[in-house]
């Protein structure tokens, strides 16, 4: 089928000019011929023509775009046409005339007319016979395979056809080798004959000429697209019938590597509960950790560092767990209990940016309830190392951003702060295909007692997940066991465990082992995107593999089935699905434990995973070569399986779901489509009975060579098929396969431009175009292609959403490829690059499916009835599409399959070797589409069918017969290797390569002694029989494997490495020339399992021998006859080929050297070498090195040193500068190594190798003269290697008018007239013959913060400014420059962020079409949202931006530098090179970027150049030149010299822990030679952090003496102490350096103070000194501050002031101010030194590559013949200052009632109050107790006094104290000043109630209220936002602060008031005015006066009843009494009454 358009004429064109027009069908655009000159008519009269694999649907468009054409700019657009080609589907022929649109859609005046041909294969769409569909007609062959291919699949760019076979006259064009890396193909282009008529000439297209040739190309090539090969070589062709094999062998997982876990708990806040008493633990897999416990508080600080170690697999380590818990009173006797756990996995941590988190807060919840929410936070820093990783400490923050703990809560970018609770459901429905898990024998035993036959394993699952695991339960029994139950887990979501293990296991009383386990990764099953999906997954099948099915009682492959390394083969297949659930923790019903449960689920239908279907697998060995001659020579078979079909070994019996399929049910039209193409309906349904053939017969095998055994399949190759049912989820497979068919494509077009960058070829931005624009049209065809199939059978929810993610995803890649493409320019291809490779990582993560469907193919090697080896094939790579691009990369390939050890057995050298290497055809698809299966088979073959049947297609063959071969010669070039792998003891190897083609193997010559063998031989395989048809072998030749081995002269040769390699092929009507051939040299990567083993220079050609006429006669009457025919091959047939050069020299014998078209081009090189010296020589065989020499050879020719007489005395040689003359090749990339040896001379002539060092590239010690015209003074002359480094170039420059008085030419530098606040490096970058004159003001901030100084409102005390010169100290500037180095790196940080955001808001504008200009810039709007963390923080800023920072005290600083000094200043081998010398064999590490310290013995210095001879004349001339030092001029002599080394060590950070309670003891020790000060007696206790302070003074004699040790070792009581970790100097280089590394520049010369300057000589003599060094004009010192050197003048001060105060004159300042911008003088300009302080890591030789801790420090040296230097600085550490706080405690108020009165139940509360400072607990204080306060309120008047020592600088309080009863010593901890007051209510009989606290800050906290009514909760909550005073500012304080505790809902509440006094004296202050404690003398406080009832009722009774009833029931008594005295008074009267009546009546 073919889509052919004409393109005829464009007319109405405006002006003038080149058209070019783009014609784009399905993402593949050809461009028409460029028509130069015309006008309003362009007719192009061109015809291209697409074949394609699948019909054109309807909908699909073309797209023909016209272009004004331009060499030099890109090419503009005059208008688009697009058509739907719904019409010329139906009519098959249409002629179109159309306008064009323009960018904006609308329509232009320019007219096209067209015509479309849709050529279908035999003009309609019907059923093929297969017959038809492969014997297609011979012109079509070749071209229809290739295009149909390069069109559909992104896989062949370019591929050829054979010549005279091209259609339409398209040139078609393919890829031939040339150039250096193979990467380096530019596609080539062949013009096919016909094309050459038209002169329309296609032109060999060379990176360079790219441009000019564009032109000539326009029919056939966008210049952007043409696509390089990737860097392993095996892809020069691209090709079409054979896959790319992968050279990696090794597999990579499973082996245990060294990680080391670091968490430091600093310290916890908010946790719930009342005065608790805190333990933190942390867990990481089993092992557990507890820091100390802190009594009574919630806000423990801990700052305990802890180690965890481990050797294990990475899969393993990023699977443990995590858990950090805080667990309140443990100790000895009760467990305690828990507050709350908070857990992650190590995969999370190992994710972040540096393998860390740094100082954030862990928050706690309660896994046995969670609807309680947070629990507290805890502040850590965890941090997981493995092996060469380095973990840079990040900036401390300041101490305010980290107290906002919302804003730094220990959770991964992306992550909400809020995370909430929810149920992960994991249901388990059933498994089927298990493997046997019992001996046989136990079977036999079990159906003598039961009598039936039982399956022989007893499954259930086990679901890990976050650290808990649950079990459904056991099936006995089962080899298809139904379990339809489900595991619950509750955890935080997002969680922090990215993995969730399914595991089947065996249960079996005896060994409960795993059957198999799967991994799902929750990333792969959700989306966190706004429109993202919670994790879901299936109902689906997962596959699991494991070890081998056969049981026994031990297997060895047992990890395999813990799912640790690659299964070998398949074990079960489970069906799962899971589920998450948000809960909503505040309903009542919820379940409120974290507690795993298990619940039975129902059944789901056979239909839910999808519709069963037949599958088809065939195979075919076309070549089993390579086979190891360890197996032996039993007969060999291969077997091919596919789950459990066509395992005949130990497959268990035919699943059930082997049913018939289904009749019947409605299929879809998809089905129907695909059942029209079978060639009858017949077949459909007869093949039912078809039997499988899954294995090769054995055959017995035939030696190869010494090592290999191959095949003899010869003609006849053996087939296999397999059918299988299973779940039709084809859909997945075919996104995933599109999905990593862009990125393989991406990955190969970004290898390219990497190669292009590499290789510095020209264009790598159009490369990079190119490949942008292939990704984004692949991108928006997957967005069609997806699309499709919506509604099968058995789609899930994870189907269905993760269709819609990576649509959304593919759709805005394609966007931003578009947009990235349009900005990708010369200098920002670097950047682009990284950009690319982001959506590289994303494009394989999205393709990676996590629902299985059809398990792996496996190819197993058995012999003898056992397993050997295995390959495994993903069967999504060999699935059959008929849409090319969903089609599996191997599907109906040939592919080079190298078969491995299974398991354990296939690492290390073991794994190296191949065990086979098969070329194999695999295709896999549905058995309807079988037709197709022998599509992508090497033609000319007859199937050979085991039964002769009735449909012709019925049955697959059994094997192949091949009637048509090819005779070929391959002729190998193999030139030189270089960087191998060093083999024998030596450090050498002896190394040859044997190349393997087909059955044929050769050995090149062995060459002794060397890493870079340069072989120079041709090996000529004749007669190499290839079968296949021409043209097919002509584009895809087989694989050359090349095996590199070091020859031993016992025992076997040991294996080097390997790689691959395509042949050019020359058939029998090419001719041999170029542009083809003869072919280049190119660079072959070698692999040593996965690690990259150096680079093979070789080359290889493929020649067809023709046939002799007689003998074709011959064949072709035996062929009547029906005879094979056996053509041999005559002398005329070897006659045609090129003719081969016999060997040149006679001493080589018959070896034949490659030719010369081949060889590279030579010319005559000068290589002189700088002999300086050896260093540190290891013993050799026992004996010590006495007489070395050192000898370098390159490229044969080379030169011996002076022999070193007496190496102990003196290690430098006499004769400096030797040189020898070399012819190497022009081409600097093929430059050979130069070997350096050095060897010992013994006595009686003996010589013997100590160590060798190989320099692989020789570019960076190739000369250019300096450039004398341009007298620009960045140009530092390149000497050897001198790249001298130019500053960090952050210029602040602002030129100004020039003033009259310089001579022009010259440059002014004037610093501000007080140097000592410089803050910046300034430097000023002008060309030297400029004018200007250049003040450079270093003043600026200072005048900005004077600005800012004044705007500070009135109320705010302006903080003291200049700090008394007597108060500093060394450690003030050190704290100063710290300060300054952070805010650097964070002003970096800023800036690199804001250019980001910058970068990605413009890629939004353009996608978005906005114009740049339009979009917002910072600070506007849009970026409000960005994140509400930052609003917290914002808060606390100005307006300006700007914090409110105290202006900085004006302080001497010095350059803090975060990393070796060695690192910011290359090594110091400016001209000076250290070589290390290796001896001994090289590990068969994975990387290799670890350097084997055990393998070097010692270093050779000195140093290289080379230059093309003749040299020009002037510099040999230049006065003063010395013949003899040739390019080194101005080397200083190498005579010993005597040093005064004085080494400042300041302190060391995050040391490893060395004793059991996680502490160590360090102390230094320092080695020089054989000095060694063992600073023992001056251990730090119990420190990780040790602040040292000290320095040591050596005197060291160089060169014997220059390797300088510091160490830090830990002090033990008993028995040997142990290296924690350890750092080397080499003080040489450093003492050599232009740079002056031996005493520091400081930044202003002070005579007195603490910044004294410390070097014996003053500036002026330095810049004298270094005037005449470099032979420069000057110091010229003039008036008013100037100074001049060369032709810049610098400006300075000129007075300095004298310990006295005096003024006096004085030169040095102008001096200093040169100095520190010396790398602006022209020439020989350097950055010198300046005054610093380096951070070394410590390692120790025990755990390589693992940082120990790091260790700051720097060294000075003074050379002993000059005056001494003063003493050294005191940096001794600074003492911490007494002083004692005074804390009077006046009144409470509003504290909360506790107790309840037993009489009267009135609410009351005991108050006293209880003070503290931080870390001192024990010294606790209370005041005495307010009884019976009945308002909350209560009087004190009661002193608190607190005495400690407070180091001002580090704001910290120093505690000396004996950890436990048992410690040795004190330990020293330091701790932030802050102050607990607690208050409480005192209870006599119970424990006293803890009512609530506040703890302030001594440094910042808030100012107390001023009254008890102004006193509020805010105090505390909106801490941030209120001011803040420091007592040490303040010295004393008094107002009301608020108590606060937490309720039951865990948020505060008030629960008092107190008025309090703070007063901070010193201990001096202290002592002349002392205060008793409580209100005792001296000066005592007053009474508080309390009322009446604050006493204790059962110490004064009476008091207490004249209390209770007098006061409380005064007025009741007096009622009481008043009534009494009333009813006494009635009762009297009715007593009395009647008596007195009576007496009144009776008138007594």
């Amino acid at each position: 089928m073919a889509l052919v358009v004409h393109l005829k004429t464009v007319t109405e064109l405006r002006g003038k000019g080149d058209r070019i027009a783009k014609v784009t069908f399905r993402g593949l655009s050809f461009f028409s011929r460029v028509l130069e000159n015309c006008e309003d008519e362009a007719r192009f009269e061109q015809a291209f023509r697409w074949p394609i694999g699948s019909q054109v649907d309807g909908d699909e468009m073309l797209e023909i775009q016209v272009f004004n054409y331009s060499k030099v700019f890109t090419n503009r657009l005059i208008g688009t046409f697009r058509m739907v080609l719904q019409k010329v589907v139906e009519e098959g022929h249409l002629e179109v005339s159309d306008t064009l649109i323009d960018d904006n859609n609308t329509a232009i005046q320019t007219t096209i007319s067209i015509e479309i041909k849709y050529q279908t294969m035999d003009g309609s769409v019907k059923v093929w016979s297969d017959g038809e569909f492969l014997d297609i007609p011979d012109d079509l062959d070749g071209t229809f395979q290739f295009e149909t291919d390069s069109l559909l699949s992104g896989r062949s760019q370019s591929s050829g056809t054979s010549p005279g076979r091209s259609i339409h006259g398209i040139p078609t064009f393919r890829k031939a080798g040339k150039g250096v890396f193979s990467a380096m193909k530019l596609g080539k282009t062949r013009t096919s004959k016909d094309d050459h008529k038209k002169g329309d000439d296609a032109a060999i297209l060379d990176a360079e000429d790219l441009d000019r040739k564009a032109m000539r190309l326009g029919g056939i090539l966008d210049p952007d697209t043409i696509s390089l090969a990737s860097v392993t070589a095996v892809t020069t062709n691209v090709s079409n019938k054979r896959s790319k094999p992968d050279i990696k062998m090794e597999p990579s997982s499973g082996r245990p590597v060294d990680y080391q876990i670091s968490v430091t708990v600093i310290e916890a806040r908010q946790l719930v509960g009342l005065n608790m008493d805190p333990v933190v633990c942390v867990e990481i897999g089993e092992e557990k950790k507890y820091t100390s416990m802190k009594e009574s508080t919630n806000c423990p600080y801990y700052n305990e560092y802890f180690v965890f170690d481990f050797h294990v697999p990475p899969d393993v380590m990023f699977d443990k767990i995590i858990k950090i818990s805080v667990i309140h009173s443990k100790n000895l006797l009760r467990s305690g209990t828990l507050v709350g756990t908070f857990k992650l996995d190590v995969g999370t941590v190992y994710t972040q940016p540096e393998h860390q988190f740094h100082h954030k807060w862990a928050m706690l919840s309660d896994p046995d309830d969670i609807t309680t929410g947070c629990k507290g936070y805890v502040k850590c820093d965890i941090a997981v190392v493995g092996k060469g990783d380095n973990i840079k400490t990040p900036h401390k923050a300041s101490e305010a951003d980290e107290d906002d703990i919302e804003g730094n809560l220990l959770l991964p970018e992306g992550v909400p702060s809020e995370r909430q609770w929810a149920r992960f459901y994991v249901k388990i429905y059933r498994a089927e295909g298990l493997p046997k898990m019992n001996t046989s024998i136990m079977a036999n035993v079990k159906k003598a007692f039961i009598g039936e036959n039982r399956d022989l394993v007893d499954p259930y699952v086990l679901v890990q997940f976050a650290g808990q695991k649950g079990k459904t339960s056991v099936q006995k029994s089962s080899y298809e066991p139904i379990w339809n139950e489900q595991v619950i887990f509750t955890e935080m979501f997002p969680p922090l465990c990215r993995r969730l293990k399914v595991q089947i296991r065996d249960s079996d009383k005896v060994n409960d082992v795993a059957i198999g386990t799967h991994f799902i990764d929750l990333r792969k099953v959700s989306n966190d995107g706004d429109k993202g999906f919670l994790p879901t997954m299936g109902p689906a099948w997962v596959n699991m593999y494991g070890s081998t099915r056969n049981y026994t009682l031990m297997d060895e492959h047992q990890d395999l089935n813990e799912g640790l390394g690659e299964g070998v083969s398949f074990r079960a297949r489970l069906l799962i699905s899971i589920a998450v659930e948000i809960l909503d923790t505040t309903s009542a019903e919820i379940m409120s434990s974290t507690e795993v449960h298990m619940e039975p689920v129902s059944n789901i239908s056979e239909s839910a995973t999808g519709k069963m279907e037949e599958f088809f697998l065939f195979g075919s060995f076309l070549e089993a070569t390579m086979i190891d001659r360890k197996i032996g020579d039993k007969p060999i078979s291969f077997e091919v399986t596919i789950g459990n079909y066509g395992n005949q070994i130990d497959g268990v019996s035919k699943p059930a779901l082997a049913k018939k399929k289904k009749e019947g049910g409605g299929e879809s039209e998809e089905e129907e489509s695909e059942l029209i193409h079978n060639s009858s309906e017949e077949e459909a349904e007869d093949d039912g009975d078809l039997t499988s053939v899954p294995s090769t017969p054995p055959m017995k095998p035939v030696i190869t060579d010494r090592n290999y055994f191959h095949l003899p399949y010869f003609e006849k190759k053996p087939c296999i098929y397999i059918k299988s049912w299973w779940q039709d989820q084809r859909r997945r497979l075919y996104n995933s396969n599109i999905m990593d068919k862009i990125a393989d494509k991406l990955e190969e077009g970004l290898n390219d431009v990497q190669e292009i960058i590499k290789t510095e070829k020209a264009y790598p931005e159009r490369r990079l175009r190119g490949v942008l624009e292939e990704l984004s049209t692949s991108c928006s065809r997957f967005v069609t292609l997806a699309n499709k199939d919506q509604n099968l059978s058995g789609r899930t929810k994870l189907d269905r959403e993760r269709l819609k993610s990576c649509m959304r995803e593919m759709e805005s890649m394609g966007q931003q490829a578009k947009t990235i493409r349009t900005q990708v320019k010369r200098n920002t291809v670097r950047d682009k690059l990284k950009l690319v490779l982001n959506f590289l990582q994303r494009l394989r993560f999205l393709a990676d499916e996590p629902q299985h469907s059809i398990p792996d193919v496996f190819i197993w090697m058995i012999s003898n009835n056992k397993r050997i080896a295995y390959a495994r094939i993903p069967s999504k790579d060999i699935l059959y599409s008929i849409v090319d691009e969903e089609m599996g990369k191997d599907c109906g390939k040939v592919k080079a399959v190298f078969l491995r050890l299974p398991g354990k057995k296939g690492f290390g050298p073991a794994g190296w070797t191949v065990q086979a290497k098969l070329e194999m055809y695999l295709w896999l698809g549905l058995n309807k589409q079988r037709k197709d299966f022998l599509i992508g088979l090497p033609s000319g073959f007859e199937e050979n069918k085991a039964v002769k049947g009735i449909g012709i297609q019925a049955v697959p063959p059994i094997s192949l017969v091949y009637n048509m071969k090819q005779v070929f010669q391959l002729r190998a070039h193999m030139y030189q290797a270089r960087s191998l792998f060093a083999a024998d003891t030596s450090g050498l190897s002896d190394p040859f390569a044997r190349v393997f083609f087909s059955t044929h193997s050769q050995v090149t010559e062995v060459l002794s002694e060397t890493l870079c063998p340069t072989w120079d031989q041709l090996l000529v395989f004749d007669n190499v029989e290839l079968y296949g048809e021409a043209g097919e072998l002509r584009d895809d030749p087989p694989i050359i494997v090349i095996e590199l081995y070091d020859q031993d002269t016992v025992g076997k040769a040991e294996f080097i490495g390997r790689t691959f390699a395509k042949p050019l092929t020359k058939m029998v009507d090419e001719h041999y020339g170029p542009p083809r051939f003869p072919p280049q040299l190119e660079y072959y990567q070698i692999y040593r399992g996965n690690c990259a083993a150096g680079d093979l220079l070789a080359a290889f050609e493929l020649l067809q021998i023709p046939y002799d006429d007689e003998e074709i006669r011959r064949a072709l009457i035996a062929v009547h006859d029906f005879a094979v025919p056996q053509i041999k091959i005559g002398p005329a047939g070897r006659a045609a080929l090129p003719p081969i050069d016999g060997p040149t020299d006679s001493d080589r014998g018959p070896i034949l050297p490659v030719p010369l078209g081949i060889r590279p081009v030579l010319s005559r090189y000068r290589i002189e070498v700088l002999f300086w010296g050896l260093r540190d020589l290891k013993r050799v065989n026992l004996a010590q090195v006495d007489r070395p020499r050192v000898d370098i050879e390159c490229a044969g020719k080379g030169v011996q040193s002076a022999l070193i007489q007496n190496y102990k005395k003196n290690p430098n040689f006499s004769t400096l500068v030797k040189w020898f003359e070399v012819d190497l090749p022009e081409n600097e990339l093929l430059h050979p190594p130069l070997n350096i040896r050095v060897v010992d001379c013994r006595a009686f002539g003996r010589y013997i190798l100590v160590g060798s060092h190989a320099v692989t590239t020789l570019r960076k010690f190739i000369y250019s003269p300096p450039d004398k015209t341009a007298n620009n003074w960045a140009h530092t002359a390149r000497l050897a290697n001198g790249y001298l480094a130019l500053s960090n170039g952050t210029s602040h420059s602002r030129p100004q008018s020039r003033p009259v008085s310089y001579p022009s030419g010259d440059i002014v530098v004037n610093m501000s007239p007080e140097p000592n606040i410089k803050k910046m490096d300034t430097v000023v970058k002008i060309e030297a013959t400029t004018d200007a004159v250049v003040k450079v003001d270093l003043n600026e901030d200072e005048k900005e913060k004077e600005k800012k100084k004044k705007k500070k409102k009135k109320g705010e005390e302006v903080e003291e400014e200049e700090p008394d010169e007597s108060m500093l100290d060394w450690w003030s500037k050190y704290f100063a420059s710290i300060e300054t180095m952070m805010e650097n790196l964070r002003a970096q940080e800023a800036a690199q962020a804001e250019a980001e955001e910058r970068e990605d808001l413009e890629i939004a504008a353009e996608s978005a079409e906005i114009k740049a200009d339009d979009f917002p810039m910072k600070g506007t709007k849009p970026k409000e949202k960005s994140k509400d963390k930052k609003s917290t923080k914002d808060k606390k800023k100005n307006n300006d931006g700007t914090e409110k920072r105290p202006p900085k005290p004006k302080v001497d600083e010095l350059m803090v530098y975060n990393k070796e000094l060695e690192s910011e200043f290359g090594s110091f081998e400016d001209w000076l090179h250290t070589f290390n010398l290796y001896r001994g064999k090289a590990g068969d590490d994975d990387d290799h970027n670890v350097v084997d310290e055990d393998r070097i013995v010692g270093r050779f210095k000195g140093s290289l150049c080379m230059y093309k001879l003749p040299l020009s004349e002037e510099i040999t001339r230049e006065a003063g030149f010395d013949p003899n030092m040739g390019m080194f001029q101005s080397i200083p002599h190498n005579d010993p010299i005597n040093v005064l080394v004085r080494i400042y060590i300041i302190r060391a950070t995050d040391l490893h822990p060395a004793d059991i309670n996680g502490k160590a003891d360090p102390y230094i020790v320092i080695k020089l030679g054989k000095s060694d000060i063992r600073d023992k007696e001056n251990y730090i206790s119990k420190q990780l952090n040790p602040v040292f302070g000290k320095s040591f003074d050596i005197e060291a004699t160089f060169p014997m003496e220059s390797m300088l040790t510091v160490a830090v070792y830990d002090w033990d009581l008993v028995g040997t102490d142990d290296l924690i970790g350890e750092t080397k100097i080499d003080l040489e280089n450093r003492y050599y350096s232009k740079h002056r590394a031996t005493c520091g520049i400081a930044s202003n010369y002070s005579v007195h103070g603490y910044n004294v300057w410390r070097d014996p000589q003053k500036p002026a003599q330095i810049l004298a000194k270094l005037c005449k060094e470099g032979k420069l004009d000057g110091p010229h010192y003039g008036p008013g501050g100037r100074v001049k050197v060369a032709n810049r003048i610098f400006l300075g001060p000129t007075e300095i002031e004298d310990e006295s105060g005096l003024k006096k004159q004085t030169e040095e300042h102008l001096a200093l101010t040169v100095l520190r911008h010396w790398e602006e003088i022209p020439r020989v300009g350097c950055k010198l030194i300046p005054e610093h302080v380096e951070t070394r890591p410590l390692l120790n030789p025990d755990k390589p590559g693992i940082e120990q801790g790091r260790i700051e420090m720097w060294v000075d040296m003074f050379p002993m013949d000059v005056p001494a230097p003063g003493p050294a600085i005191d940096i001794s550490p600074r003492k911490p200052k007494r002083y004692e706080l005074r804390v009077i405690i006046w009144n409470t108020d509003e504290v909360i009632l506790e107790d309840d009165d037993y009489f009267t139940g009135e609410k009351s509360s005991d108050i006293f109050v209880r003070g503290w400072l931080k870390g001192q607990q024990e010294d606790k204080q209370d005041t005495d107790v307010h009884y019976h306060s009945l308002t909350g309120e209560g009087n004190f008047n009661w002193r608190f006094v607190f005495p400690f020592d407070y180091l001002m600088a580090e704001e910290k309080i120093v505690i000396s104290k004996k950890e436990s009863m048992f410690s040795w010593d004190e330990t020293e901890y330091k701790i932030p000043a802050r102050l607990t007051l607690q208050v409480w209510d005192a209870d006599h009989f119970s424990a006293d109630d803890f009512l609530g606290a506040i703890e302030l800050d001594l440094n910042k906290f808030p100012r107390g209220a001023k009254t008890a009514k102004q006193c509020s909760l805010d105090m505390v909550l909106k801490e941030h936002e209120l001011p803040t005073i420091s007592i040490f500012k303040q010295k004393r304080v008094k107002g009301w602060w608020p108590f606060v505790a937490q309720n039951e809902n865990d948020e505060f509440e008030l629960t008092g008031k107190v008025e309090a006094e703070l007063h901070l004296l010193t201990a001096e202050e202290a002592e002349k005015s002392p205060v008793g404690l409580g209100r005792n003398d001296p000066e005592p406080l007053e009474k508080p006066n309390r009322p009446d009832t604050t006493f204790l009722w059962f110490l004064s009774p009476l008091k207490a009843i004249r209390y209770l009833i007098c006061n409380r029931y005064k007025w009741l008594i007096i009622k009481i009494v008043l009534a009494l005295l009333l009813l006494i008074m009635v009762g009297l009267f009715l007593y009395s009454m009647p008596g007195y009546l009576v007496k009144k009546l009776l008138g007594a």
